[in-house]
């Protein structure tokens, strides 16, 4: 099953219903590993080596600094953007199908958005 890192300014309701709702997903905070106030960069540094994928709501700079990544060859296990705008339950529901239908390492060198649609 796939792991997620939460950006610092994720949704914290998101991640609670994700984990209220399936337990067995494997999601963590930055805040919870020792990345609170860590640049974008090293966030995505540490989400390649633990082979996460990020769940950032930061549309300016996280894309980019993930890009640069790719196109670099770095490792980067995948990034999905989730607009403010979608709500906190069709958010879970997106997480949750992502974890339980997604092979490893699907999403690797992959930026995508939600909703899937």
């Amino acid at each position: 099953m796939v792991r997620f890192l939460a950006d610092e300014n994720f949704n914290n309701q998101i991640v609670r219903g994700v984990l209220r709702q399936s337990p067995d997903i494997d999601i963590v905070r930055v805040q919870d590993v020792g990345l609170s106030g860590a640049d974008d960069p090293t966030v995505l540094a540490w989400a390649a080596q633990e082979e996460r994928i990020v769940l950032p709501h930061d549309v300016t700079t996280m894309i980019t600094f993930a890009y640069e990544r790719i196109q670099a060859e770095l490792s980067m296990p995948g990034l999905f953007e989730v607009s403010r705008s979608v709500t906190v339950g069709l958010t879970i529901e997106e997480v949750i199908l992502i974890a339980k239908c997604s092979l490893d390492k699907e999403w690797e060198g992959q930026v995508r958005f939600l909703p899937l649609q």
